[in-house]
């Protein structure tokens, strides 16, 4: 059955998944850092689990930001076709959303018209929007902030065709080795196998969404993430670079068919503060 959607709905629903990413830590994350707290036995890499912990705490209890940096925002968009969207267009109505919602929680404005000359007064929005059509009727919204702390270290690489897990997982732990510390480690990475360039680019930002406990259903790709978390984690960076056991808490791959003459790797961290909200409506 089809469904009408006014964009007012979605504004609204944008405007509160703003505030919810930046000040409540997901559950799956946050469950992440306490037991890496648990198992961890540096002292000093201790102390700044235990302060991120309070930190999340304190941000969900007085409805603050957990990071200064509220990220440039990121929205996943799942479109049933059977939806119609009225009373506006869906774009206006993503940067509507964030604009209310980011004012509405008074979040940073970090966003700049302009990538070169960088001149005026810095916003909210745009989005950086990615809209998928699926079945049904239902429309899901996912708001992602991507602090750039993290965002500056995305990599990109080529691989050869013949080149097969061994070596994806020595590019992504010098990656980490290299580019890891600027983070804020503890770290998430978000690994996006195959498609083109720009394909495993978004799956790499798409596999941070997906919770840190759920492996991916496929077992040689659910290997390949836990082989790649326990060779991160022997790099001993630690909690903000610092030193410890607890480098990553977390790998999520996602993959997609590719040419017969590539195997693009596309890799996005995120630091501690994985911020990431949902609604369907």
């Amino acid at each position: 059955m089809s469904r009408t959607i006014n964009v007012d709905k979605i504004i609204n629903v944008l405007s509160e998944l703003s505030v919810e990413a930046n000040t409540v830590l997901r559950k799956d994350v946050l469950g992440a850092l306490k037991k890496s707290l648990q198992d961890e036995t540096d002292k000093r890499a201790r102390r700044i689990l235990e302060a991120i912990i309070q930190n999340a705490r304190l941000a969900k209890k007085e409805k603050i930001a957990i990071c200064q940096d509220t990220g440039m925002p990121v929205v996943f968009v799942e479109l049933g076709r059977q939806v119609r969207i009225v009373g506006g267009e869906l774009s206006a109505a993503i940067n509507k959303g964030i604009e209310k919602g980011y004012r509405k929680g008074y979040l940073r404005r970090s966003i700049v018209k302009d990538p070169l000359k960088r001149t005026g007064p810095s916003g909210f929005s745009p989005a950086v929007a990615h809209i998928k059509t699926t079945g049904g009727n239902r429309l899901r919204l996912t708001l992602m902030a991507k602090g750039f702390g993290s965002e500056n270290v995305t990599t990109l690489v080529m691989l050869r065709p013949t080149d097969g897990p061994a070596e994806i997982i020595k590019t992504v732990v010098k990656t980490v080795q290299q580019k890891g510390a600027n983070a804020c480690p503890p770290l998430v990475l978000g690994l996006g196998i195959g498609g083109t360039a720009e394909k495993a680019l978004e799956l790499s930002k798409l596999a941070l969404i997906r919770p840190l406990n759920r492996r991916n259903p496929e077992p040689h790709l659910a290997g390949l993430e836990k082989a790649v978390l326990k060779e991160v984690n022997r790099l001993k960076l630690g909690p903000m670079g610092l030193g410890g056991r607890t480098t990553a808490l977390a790998v999520n791959i996602l993959s997609y068919p590719t040419h017969i003459a590539g195997l693009p790797l596309g890799i996005s961290l995120s630091c501690h503060a994985l911020r990431s909200a949902a609604r369907t409506l």
